[in-house]
């Protein structure tokens, strides 16, 4: 979508303002015996010395940016006051002659001390003060004595209950007897009756006395 384009009043101004003031300024140095190049030079060097001046007041940077405004808006103003008919141009006062030929150094200088200036430092922000004032520190001191403790009854030990010793025969692993266990579970599941010594012998096919000793564990006949 292309945009329309719309005269801007402010802006026209400006072309005609900076026109008029670039031919005046063109007009006092070509009379002031610079002549060819030289004179349209002049014009294009006082705008730049206004232009970084005006850009430096914008960045607020330093106070030294309004000395060279001035300066600009000065030789501006002038020249366009000097063409006006004030000033016969075809015989231009030595003074103003001197002024024209020193602009360059002048104008040099005040755009060097614009671009390389130091920037202040921007001061670090300090912290907000808390202006309330701190809470007094209280100190609790008890008058009363505290009542001990009563003594705890002390409490039986219980030893560990004396493991039987094992019937005799030879040990069961506990994942044998696990085994066991879990065979005469099933065979109880499926039969609704308990397994039987024998039965358990002939399922896990060990040797007699292991299982003598299995099914005393189980409590099996």
């Amino acid at each position: 979508m292309t945009r329309s384009l719309r005269p801007d009043a402010v802006l026209i101004q400006a072309v005609i303002a900076g026109a008029l003031s670039f031919a005046h300024l063109h007009d006092l140095a070509a009379a002031a015996g610079q002549s060819g190049w030289k004179a349209w030079a002049y014009p294009v060097s006082v705008d730049l010395l206004l232009v970084a001046a005006w850009r430096r007041l914008r960045a607020g940077r330093d106070r030294s940016s309004w000395t060279w405004f001035a300066i600009a808006l000065a030789a501006s103003l002038g020249a366009n006051v000097a063409t006006a008919g004030l000033l016969d141009l075809d015989h231009v006062p030595a003074w103003l002659r001197i002024l024209v030929a020193g602009w360059p150094a002048l104008a040099f200088l005040g755009g060097t001390l614009l671009v390389h200036a130091p920037t202040p430092a921007t001061p670090d922000p300090t912290p907000e003060s808390n202006d309330e004032p701190a809470a007094p520190e209280v100190e609790m001191h008890r008058t009363d004595t505290p009542d001990p403790a009563p003594a705890s009854a002390p409490t039986a030990e219980l030893d560990p209950a004396p493991v039987k010793p094992s019937a005799t025969g030879p040990a069961v692993p506990p994942a044998l007897l696990d085994h066991a266990r879990s065979i005469a579970d099933a065979h109880r599941n499926t039969t609704g009756e308990p397994i039987t010594a024998d039965a358990l012998t002939a399922r896990l096919g060990l040797p007699a006395p292991t299982c003598q000793a299995i099914a005393a564990q189980l409590q099996l006949t």
